[in-house]
């Protein structure tokens, strides 16, 4: 023998309930009071005193005629905190681990391995030996630009004026990156030195530039501000302005002199030029590496914007945002829209 009390009593501290079969009509059929154990009160407004009374039952039928709660039966389909924290982390470490597997593809495959173009570092050639060091003094187009205002303290090698544009295109966007760089909200998690990172960056290659991308990905130590920035950091940040202005000119002239530059010289039309630079790129292991720097940068460039987004005034911020994904002209914009609250 159960018992049991009404539903209104069953539900009252356990939420809403779910409504049973309703009742037939007593006129219709008055049978089905004994059938269904219900009761009608006379006076809607009057509150009776709950009605408990016995049935027989067994196990099976107990579960299946007791009043069921919605609340008991609700279940949750928000996702928790520590759910959406989990997506986040995987989905970091995935980035993590692409950018350390492309950071050991670039030194095997630029440096180490012989199947790229040109020749490996373990068996570099004199004649690129030579090329690199011309390319090192025509570094920004200063020699030339001097030379050619009868400025004659060293004569500027002459050399191809594709090879010069490719490698002066290069050196214009990494100076830029340098201001961003000391102004990146994560750049606490690299340990390391920026200004020794940056120089690595400028001066040899941009293999430097992917690891530090892989570790900005690592958790925080703490919540607190950034650390204070190295004398270079201020200069190159307090500059950013001036710094954007002279690494976009660079990157315009770069551009401008591999087609035209040197028209006294025996470098052909625009189309010969550019028939050079597909064979430079085939046959020369340093502009291989230029392009792959490119295509890395491409990527990095709206990535590293994006993130510090905080860092542009606030009415250029939508601007900012929209010409990141355009190569030079957003990190451009971003120095020039740089504004900074004055670190303590």
């Amino acid at each position: 023998m159960a018992l049991i009390a009404t539903q209104a009593l069953l539900c009252n501290t356990h939420g809403t309930f779910l409504p049973g079969p309703r009742p037939r009509s007593f006129d219709s059929d008055p049978s089905s009071l004994s059938r269904h154990h219900l009761y009608y009160c006379k006076h809607p407004g009057k509150t009776w005193p709950a009605i408990s009374f016995s049935i027989p039952t067994n196990p099976t039928s107990q579960h299946s005629t007791a009043p069921v709660c919605r609340e008991s039966r609700r279940k949750s389909t928000a996702v928790s905190p520590a759910s959406e924290e989990g997506d986040g982390d995987s989905l970091r470490r995935v980035f993590q681990v692409a950018l350390w597997t492309a950071e050991a593809v670039y030194i095997s495959w630029l440096f180490l391995l012989p199947y790229a173009p040109g020749d490996p570092v373990w068996a570099i050639s004199s004649e690129t030996i030579n090329a690199l060091i011309g390319l090192s003094l025509n570094f920004l187009f200063i020699l030339p630009l001097t030379n050619a205002v009868g400025i004659r303290l060293i004569d500027a090698p002459v050399l191809h004026p594709m090879s010069e544009g490719l490698f002066n295109f290069v050196i214009g966007w990494t100076l830029m990156f340098a201001p961003l760089l000391y102004t990146d909200c994560k750049r606490d998690r690299y340990k390391g030195s920026l200004d020794v990172l940056w120089g690595l960056q400028m001066f040899l290659t941009n293999t430097f530039l992917i690891p530090y991308m892989a570790i900005r990905l690592n958790e925080a130590d703490a919540d607190g501000p950034p650390s204070k920035r190295s004398p270079l950091g201020s200069v190159m940040t307090n500059g950013a302005p001036v710094v954007g202005l002279i690494g976009g000119a660079v990157c315009l002239l770069s551009a401008i002199w591999a087609l035209i530059g040197r028209m006294d010289g025996d470098f052909g039309s625009i189309t010969d030029r550019w028939q050079f630079l597909i064979s430079y790129l085939g046959s020369e292991r340093l502009a291989y590496a230029f392009i792959w720097d490119i295509c890395f940068y491409i990527i990095f460039q709206p990535w590293l914007i994006g993130e510090n987004l905080q860092n542009v005034q606030k009415s250029r911020v939508p601007l900012v945002n929209y010409l990141k994904f355009i190569p030079v002209v957003g990190l451009v914009a971003y120095l020039l829209f740089l504004e900074l609250e004055e670190e303590k």
